[in-house]
């Protein structure tokens, strides 16, 4: 079988290929040549199913590993079912529930492929890193239309609609995570760099406040934990503190000028508007069982306004039964990266699980199927036991020496 440097089949990375087509939406920004939304979504839901067939194909024989975190998954989607079955979301809740079990099951048969080390982060970086290509690409073609009034100049996609969040999101995890390689020796300086820095730029015309603050102190946390068994991440971590220092005296206007993004002082403290759509939810009569499973899966929205809060998003649709099951995702990833011992794995997770957390306020995502189920999913893969470790039952052929400098560094 055709095996990459890990042991894990090259077709994963073609179904984590699809999944992420599958979560970059179908609402965004108005594209160079406009694509009809069904076609959009054709082509998501089409990506969905082609992953989920793959992966049956390859795992034909469904072995999977135990997981705390794909089980509270699942029963959030059981969750799910029960709150859209009596159709007060009408038929579009039982779709995006059988979008979900697809979803779900798609992750339950790539976790055979689980091993605690980078191989997924590199499916991940290489997926986001690519549709940021398309973003680039977008803003080369036609600066006027990637950067559109209508968002206030903010970087969208042009090519394929994408909203500045999303394009901020996918900027921030791949950055953090190619740091975490880089300070871990799984990749070079120049092949991070490649990735680095025009997701920087990117991220930075974004003018993507969530996703600045979730890098920023999602990377503080990676390397934290690092801090005592590696002295690159020390040396990176006192740096980055005296850059930050200087660039806060030396560019404090700019970068709150940067940060505001021309908002009044009073439309920031209400974090644009997004404070009413909560209160009105919040206020909003519920039955007993609304309250308990929700009104099922719908568009993420109140009033006809976004929510753009995970926790509200998912109390409006799964009610108090999803917020809870939601939550003990995030303690138990959380809870299990605190106890295992200081890696490399184990800072990718800090990151990607705190990332999720901090972009929860302000994005909504954590109870469907979205790009902040692949980041935890990643986690997950990254925090197998250690006797998990390790392709399964592969025969061991002729060892061949590799160098040590080889083993180290590995291109992106």
């Amino acid at each position: 079988m055709d095996r990459d440097s890990v042991g894990t089949p090259k077709t994963v990375g073609i179904i984590w290929g699809l999944l992420v087509l599958n979560t970059l939406g179908s609402a965004g920004a108005e594209t160079i040549i406009p694509i009809p939304r069904s076609l959009i979504q054709l082509v998501t839901m089409g990506a969905l199913a082609v992953a989920f067939s793959l992966a049956l194909a390859l795992n034909s024989r469904l072995r999977i590993r135990a997981s705390a975190y794909l089980s509270l998954l699942t029963l959030l989607l059981v969750t799910s079912v029960l709150s859209s079955a009596h159709l007060e979301s009408g038929f579009g809740a039982l779709f995006r529930c059988a979008r979900l079990a697809l979803f779900v099951g798609t992750l339950w048969l790539l976790s055979r492929w689980w091993d605690g080390g980078p191989t997924f982060v590199r499916h991940h970086i290489r997926m986001y890193f690519a549709v940021l290509g398309s973003v680039a690409a977008g803003l080369v073609v036609s600066p006027g239309a990637a950067m559109p009034e209508l968002y206030g100049g903010r970087l969208v996609g042009a090519l394929w609609p994408l909203t500045p969040p999303q394009i901020g999101q996918y900027a921030a995890v791949i950055i953090g995570l190619t740091v975490l390689l880089l300070l871990g020796r799984r990749t070079d300086r120049i092949s991070a760099a490649v990735v680095i820095v025009p997701a920087v730029v990117l991220l930075a015309l974004t003018h993507t406040r969530t996703a600045t603050v979730g890098l920023l102190i999602g990377l503080a946390l990676a390397i934290g934990s690092l801090l005592l068994t590696s002295a690159a991440a020390r040396r990176f971590f006192s740096w980055a503190v005296l850059c930050a220092v200087v660039a806060a005296v030396a560019f404090s206007s700019a970068l709150q000028a940067w940060f505001l993004r021309g908002q009044s002082q009073e439309n920031f403290s209400n974090l644009t508007g997004r404070a009413k759509v909560w209160d009105a939810l919040l206020a909003a009569p519920r039955s007993t069982v609304e309250q308990l499973f929700g009104v099922g899966l719908g568009d993420k929205s109140f009033g006809g306004l976004p929510i753009d809060n995970s926790w509200l998003a998912v109390y409006q649709e799964q009610g108090l039964t999803g917020v809870v099951l939601v939550a003990a995702v995030v303690i138990v990833l959380g809870g299990v990266a605190l106890l295992r011992p200081p890696s490399l794995s184990r800072a990718c997770a800090i990151f990607l699980i705190s990332y999720c957390a901090i972009a929860s306020y302000t994005e909504a995502g954590l109870g469907d199927a979205s790009p902040y189920l692949l980041h935890l999913d990643v986690a997950a893969s990254l925090l197998v036991a250690p006797a998990a470790a390790g392709p399964l039952s592969t025969p061991e052929g002729p060892r061949r020496r590799i160098p040590r400098r080889a083993q180290r560094s590995e291109v992106i």
